[in-house]
């Protein structure tokens, strides 16, 4: 149970992928303008990240690396994941239209989101058991959507507050990104 926790704990903060390790980036900058949208986003990458390193793994455990398959891992977990995104974007579409609308674009980027892939081949790289590595992907998502959470919050705030011209929009939200990564980088002397 130790380790477990001791996953976790490194998983959302101290190797976030997102600010930790740069996976995910399109999303994490064009999704966080609004708490709302922030949270269906994150809740997507968190059910689909979940579900995508659970399928990969017994892919990749049971049909690839038995059969010396091995080099088509990263066009299986891209198959793999592409039909989670379909599934919930159909779900979506039908259940919360205003959140489909919202996310627009960036609910189909889930299938090249980097972060996604990153940490299904992670868990693979790492030889995690089956348990692990579902555990580790639930809470790697979980630091995508704290860190998405996070920079909404504080683009929220920049609506009400004065910017100088030249760091308006994107400039700031990179800004911030940098300074919201040397912030969680504090962590890695956790563990």
């Amino acid at each position: 149970m130790k380790d477990y926790l001791l996953l976790i704990v490194s998983a959302v903060f101290v190797n976030n992928i997102l600010l930790a390790q740069y996976l995910g980036n399109c999303p994490f900058l064009g999704c966080s303008k609004e708490l709302g949208v922030a949270l269906g986003m994150g809740g997507a990458v968190v059910f689909v990240a979940t579900l995508a390193t659970a399928f990969t793994w017994l892919i990749q455990t049971f049909a690839l690396a038995p059969f010396g398959l091995d080099y088509l891992q990263t066009i299986a977990f891209i198959v793999v994941i592409a039909a989670l995104v379909q599934f919930v974007e159909m779900f979506l579409k039908k259940a919360m239209p205003p959140l489909y609308t919202s996310l627009g674009i960036y609910l189909p980027l889930i299938t090249t989101n980097c972060a996604v892939l990153g940490i299904a081949i992670i868990a693979q790289r790492k030889e995690m058991d089956f348990v692990t590595a579902v555990i580790f992907s639930a809470a790697a998502a979980a630091g995508f959507l704290l860190a998405l959470l996070l920079m909404a919050g504080i683009r929220e705030r920049y609506e009400v507050t004065r910017i100088p011209k030249p760091l308006q929009g994107t400039a700031i939200g990179l800004v911030t990104a940098g300074f919201m990564s040397l912030a969680f980088f504090a962590f890695s002397g956790m563990i």
